[in-house]
């Protein structure tokens, strides 16, 4: 398995990993799968400084995938970014979701980015696992905040600070 930038070519492979988690899981609060129309402006918007990745096994198939994310749309939220992680489920427990997050916290240091945010849904405690495995510590929870398969769902607040001093947005 290798993890590299994603390209336009990897759109429904992404789109599908994360469909499946919209209608099987709590692991977004998307309620509405996307249309390969919605996926093509999602990989529009995360190019450049807020990159997706892929991780890729031996036969070219994407496994995963990881994006990095504008944390608020307010001008001194600029220095944070959020991660997502996604991995499909016939690969989960094969080291996907570490490598890829390693790659979005490598590639946000890059970036200049101070701090990165993640907002874990539902009871994925896989995924704090993940994030706390990465450097990643426990913020807060924002309790009963989204609603999905008739319950209400908690968000944990992960966060990681960088070593990088941030962009300037003075």
């Amino acid at each position: 398995m290798h993890v590299r930038l994603a390209e336009p070519s990897d759109a429904e492979s992404l789109r599908r990993i994360y469909n499946e988690e919209v209608v099987g899981s709590t692991a977004t609060f998307d309620l509405r799968p996307r249309t390969p129309e919605e996926q093509a402006v999602w990989m529009s918007e995360h190019q450049g400084t807020y990159p997706v990745v892929v991780a890729v096994d031996e036969g070219g198939l994407v496994v995963g995938f990881g994006s990095l994310s504008t944390y608020r749309d307010r001008p001194s939220y600029a220095t944070t970014v959020e991660n997502s992680v996604y991995v499909d489920a016939d690969h989960r427990g094969e080291g996907v979701g570490r490598a890829l997050l390693d790659e979005l916290v490598r590639l946000a240091d890059l970036h200049g980015f101070h701090s990165v945010i993640a907002r874990v849904g539902g009871d994925n405690t896989a995924s704090i696992a993940l994030h706390e495995a990465c450097g990643f510590e426990s913020v807060g929870v924002e309790r009963e905040i989204g609603r999905k398969f008739n319950r209400w769902l908690d968000v944990a607040v992960l966060q990681r600070m960088l070593g990088g001093a941030g962009i300037n947005v003075d």
